[in-house]
């Protein structure tokens, strides 16, 4: 069975009826692993039919709100009684000082987010060089990315050889490039059109540049700030880039 990949969020920070903050769910056989925890997954995960019990993993690339903002929600919303289905395990998986973090949520929420730890655990990918961590269903392998000083990017490998980055936030970076050698798809940040760059964020033809030098097979564009939604994201990317691309929208899914 083909790995499936479904948008759970293709906006910011900035509220969107249509767009809630980046996010995505990627199913590997019976593992269900969420990357990144804005506000609105999950309500986004039960519209897709997904409970919270059912997610496996949770991979954060960095701490800012619209990508951790509803971790407390769900954490506390699995401490409350569940379907027979309940998972017995959740990994969550970041970079260095995640638990230095959740230790301070911890301190303010206290008892409230605290799983048993046959329940929950963490684990913390190097942000300072390249990191892998293999898990039964799949391997995944992390690069540190120009965002924040704990961001990373992903790279996930599943039992059939398919591969999928996620950029995380992040400006141009060779990081990037290295991890996306020869991906299937890269689901990657265009945060800003052409023309109207921020630091510490791409434009539909940088993200291009990237995949188009890292041989991407597939490029879904994400995290869209309203100002996209004036521009001609697509064409701009396909001025760098020669291979499929993708504009990500919310609850739209595809395979490996």
């Amino acid at each position: 069975m083909a790995s499936q990949v479904t948008i759970l969020g293709s906006g910011t920070c900035v509220p969107s009826l249509t767009r809630n903050p980046c996010c995505f769910l990627m199913q590997i056989g019976e593992e269900r692993l969420l990357f990144d925890c804005g506000s609105g997954v999950m309500r986004r995960l039960l519209e897709i039919g997904v409970s919270i019990f059912q997610i496996s993993h949770i991979f954060i690339s960095h701490f800012h709100p619209d990508h951790t903002g509803e971790l407390i929600s769900l954490l506390f919303a699995l401490k409350y009684p569940s379907p027979p289905t309940q998972r017995s395990h959740l990994t969550l998986v970041a970079g260095n000082g995640f638990t230095a973090f959740f230790n301070g949520l911890k301190a303010v929420y206290g008892h409230w987010i605290e799983l048993s730890p046959d329940r929950f655990r963490i684990i913390e990918l190097d942000t300072g060089q390249p990191d892998q961590h293999a898990f039964p269903a799949f391997t995944v392998a992390s690069m540190p990315v120009a965002h924040r000083p704990e961001s990373l990017a992903y790279r996930i490998e599943d039992a059939a050889g398919k591969t999928l980055v996620y950029s995380g936030d992040t400006d141009v970076c060779d990081s990037l490039v290295e991890l996306a050698a020869g991906a299937d798809v890269m689901i990657c940040e265009s945060a800003f059109p052409d023309g109207q760059k921020a630091d510490g964020h791409l434009t539909p033809s940088l993200a291009g540049r990237i995949a188009q030098s890292a041989g991407v097979r597939r490029l879904v564009l994400t995290h869209f700030y309203p100002p996209c939604e004036d521009a001609d994201v697509e064409n701009q990317c396909r001025s760098t880039y020669n291979e499929s691309v993708v504009l990500a929208r919310d609850l739209m899914s595809f395979n490996l």
